[in-house]
């Protein structure tokens, strides 16, 4: 090992440690601190993020990358370091040029916008929010125009979370989601509705945790490297292979929200928590490519969590911690389930008008990056959608365009992941079944695991080595496409609605 990949190794690991605290802190501010603690915490998380920030714009860190990527020196590195090397080269020359004081000016706004969108969202008042997300907005462009001059922000902003991608195929892919779902939706709407009245009842939070975990174990979630936890929006956090966290939100009156966020919530840290331990303490164990991500996430939660036979092996086991699922059919649940309906909320949406909130949002953030639309005027534009694409108009602001966190966070073209992940796994379910046989027989036997390992296999011990494009290339054999999960839409709603 040379001197300088030594010396390059040593200084990862102090940004580590930094990183490593910024997120504890993270963790703790959604999950677990009170009111009057919160300022403080955001002084401390904004201390350490540009602390970490420093050290990745320093000129030392710099002159480092520049020897390492030497031809000579490159070549003499192993796979994953060569991958860090190459995207910290990028990321220094970008973010180099970006002044301190904007970032903690960004790190700051950020967890202040966090908790201003949580009153907001209670309150259903936008205007609490608003504020904020306008100054996100200013801030998201100004940090763009600093990382890379002269690109269109959006593209840049979609490439920050999905690596390779553009708008211009995020349009193609979406607007075959749009045609196929439409003609399917329609078609579902003149059926009559299932009846809903047997599910309403009372559903203890905390026999509702106790079956989360008892589904994460069944899924093959490693209870000894991760942990669950309680939070407003659900979400995942990685702090290594071997610690990967996981939240979720309850609610007394519905379990099958939460079942399906934590089953969402434990496919992403399979993900994580199965990369193999070669690419530990390298960026590709970091997994920055979020459309793989959630494919993934949404793998378990609908290829397999909506499927019937799921649940065929454990429906008695979902009765015995919530009672009231014993005087609820299989067949019962499977169409509730399955039930398709245009709704407000993104995350309780069925799997088919899922893909028209995603496209609304995506809708949304070009309107804001590329046509100027203001902060101010965003819930109107936002009811205006929803009826263009859902049919219904939300009637507060908790409905409608405070139902999310991620523009709290600054994370804009964040959301079109969520539907490139389900295109993606269309196309890995084609790949599955030629490989393993049918995924129905394989569930209703019980061995939803066989599944989960031939993903940590095919995806999840590759970590972010390649890109989405990259790896449905390398397990489909084929470009990206929207046909299969459309295929796949179409054969089981033909099906469940008799159509």
């Amino acid at each position: 090992m040379s001197d300088t990949l030594k010396q390059f190794k040593e200084y990862l690991e102090i940004m580590s440690y930094y990183e490593h605290a910024g997120n504890q802190l993270y963790w703790d501010m959604q999950t677990q601190t009170p009111e009057k603690g919160y300022e403080n915490k955001v002084d401390t998380l904004t201390y350490f993020s540009t602390q970490q920030f420093k050290m990745a714009t320093a000129p030392e860190y710099g002159e480092m990358l520049e020897k390492l990527s030497a031809p000579e020196e490159f070549a003499k590195l192993d796979e994953g370091m060569k991958i860090t090397v190459k995207r910290r080269k990028r990321d220094f020359d970008k973010f180099v040029r970006v002044p301190e004081k904007l970032h903690e000016e960004m790190v700051r706004e950020q967890a202040l916008a966090q908790r201003a969108w949580e009153k907001a969202k209670r309150a259903s008042d936008y205007s609490v929010f608003c504020p904020h997300l306008k100054k996100l907005i200013e801030l998201t462009k100004q940090q763009v125009q600093y990382t890379d001059p002269g690109k269109e922000i959006y593209d840049v902003l979609l490439n920050e979370y999905e690596e390779g991608m553009n708008s211009e195929t995020v349009d193609r892919l979406f607007e075959e989601m749009k045609e196929g779902l439409r003609s399917l939706l329609q078609k579902i709407m003149e059926k009559q509705e299932p009846d809903r009245k047997v599910f309403e009842g009372e559903y203890p939070v905390h026999k509702q945790k106790e079956l989360g975990a008892f589904l994460l174990d069944y899924i093959g979630f490693d209870a000894e490297a991760g942990v669950m936890g309680e939070s407003e929006h659900p979400f995942t956090m990685g702090f290594g292979a071997k610690d990967v966290r996981v939240t979720n939100h309850y609610h007394v009156d519905n379990a099958i929200d939460p079942i399906f966020s934590i089953i969402h919530e434990g496919g992403h840290a399979i993900f994580e928590q199965n990369v193999d331990e070669k690419y530990e303490k390298t960026d590709v164990a970091q997994i920055n490519l979020l459309g793989l991500h959630e494919s993934q996430s949404r793998f378990f939660e609908n290829i397999l969590g909506r499927n019937i036979n799921f649940w065929k092996p454990i429906y008695d086991k979902v009765g015995e911690y919530l009672p009231k699922f014993r005087e609820i059919s299989l067949e019962q649940f499977e169409r509730e389930i399955n039930h398709v309906v245009p709704s407000f909320i993104r995350t309780e949406a069925d799997e088919l008008t899922y893909g028209f909130h995603v496209i609304l949002r995506y809708e949304i953030e070009k309107a804001i990056f590329r046509e100027g639309v203001e902060a101010e005027k965003l819930p109107e534009l936002w009811n205006q959608k929803m009826e263009e694409l859902l049919g219904v108009v939300p009637e507060n602001d908790a409905q409608g365009i405070l139902q999310d966190t991620h523009w709290a966070g600054g994370s804009f073209g964040y959301f079109p992941t969520y539907l490139l992940g389900t295109i993606y796994d269309g196309m890995f379910l084609e790949a599955l079944e030629k490989e393993l046989g049918s995924v129905d027989e394989i569930l209703a036997a019980g061995r939803v695991k066989e599944i989960t390992k031939w993903l940590n296999e095919k995806i999840h011990k590759n970590g972010s080595m390649y890109t989405s494009a990259e790896v449905v290339k390398r397990i489909c054999g084929s470009e990206i496409s929207a046909e299969p999960i459309l295929c796949h839409f179409k054969k089981k709603y033909i099906k469940l609605y008799d159509l």
